[in-house]
């Protein structure tokens, strides 16, 4: 029996996905142009397999019928991200998002933009 698609997404894959939700839509080549530009080169054939792969999997969506093929996100950054976090403290953390913060900050201290942006979201959340 066949083994349904993986949900997660791989490292290589959040790479092409950090293209189209920075750069919204592409062609494969597009996307391997701009990975290059920062510093990622990668063969057209992984990344084009890749992007049919994320289209498999419905995180790319095909916005033209006539090649070469145009693709955009289907999901934000925010939903993914949420998601990827969300799974990291339910599995790695036991759901304490108290154990996930406290390993945040004890590797190393904070920067000052760091502690800027905590202490927002702490003021925040008071109200």
């Amino acid at each position: 029996m066949a083994r349904p698609p993986a949900r997660d997404l791989t490292e290589r894959e959040l790479e092409v996905m950090h293209v189209f939700w920075s750069g919204g839509e592409a062609t494969a080549a597009g996307a391997r142009d701009r990975l290059e530009a920062n510093g990622l080169a990668r063969t057209y054939a992984t990344i084009a397999n890749l992007v049919r792969g994320l289209h498999e999997k419905g995180f790319l969506e095909q916005v033209n019928a006539e090649r070469p093929f145009v693709y955009r996100a289907t999901r934000t950054f925010e939903e993914v991200s949420g998601r990827l976090v969300g799974d990291l403290v339910s599995r790695v953390f036991r759901g304490s998002r108290a154990r996930l913060l406290k390993a945040l900050v004890d590797d190393r201290k904070l920067t000052a933009e760091e502690r800027a942006v905590l202490e927002e979201i702490l003021k925040e959340a008071k109200r």
